[in-house]
């Protein structure tokens, strides 16, 4: 009788870990044994780098409103509040680009969230 060595599941494990560590420096990236620990700690930081894009992408687009809105002479907290109290419901992402791309567009919203304001 033939020993049996599970050989295709786990060299394909193997596989896709070695495939994962393609361009780490030094043995993480050849050795499964330390491929598998660099592994692990790449999948962790990627989880908690997709968290902290959202946080970052959200500040960028707070102080490129702030930028806008203090060029027209108020600033973001007033400005915010002033949409909210003209219920006017647009996200900071689509606030940002407008700020960035079409002012003229973005002085409407600052004239209206003052109005509401007054």
């Amino acid at each position: 009788m033939g020993r049996v060595t599970c050989a295709p599941s786990s060299r394909k494990r193997r596989k896709r870990v070695l495939e994962r560590a393609k361009g780490f420096r030094g043995r993480s990236s050849k050795n499964i044994r330390t491929a598998y620990d660099a592994v692990d700690k790449a999948m962790s930081h990627s989880y908690e780098g997709r968290k902290l894009k959202k946080r970052q992408f959200r500040r960028l687009w707070t102080v490129r409103i702030n930028a806008a809105c203090r060029q027209l002479g108020t600033n973001y907290s007033t400005f915010m509040n002033g949409l909210k109290k003209a219920e006017i419901d647009v996200n900071r992402k689509v606030l940002a680009d407008i700020a960035v791309k079409d002012p003229e567009a973005f002085k409407v919203f600052i004239d209206k969230a003052a109005a509401a304001l007054s």
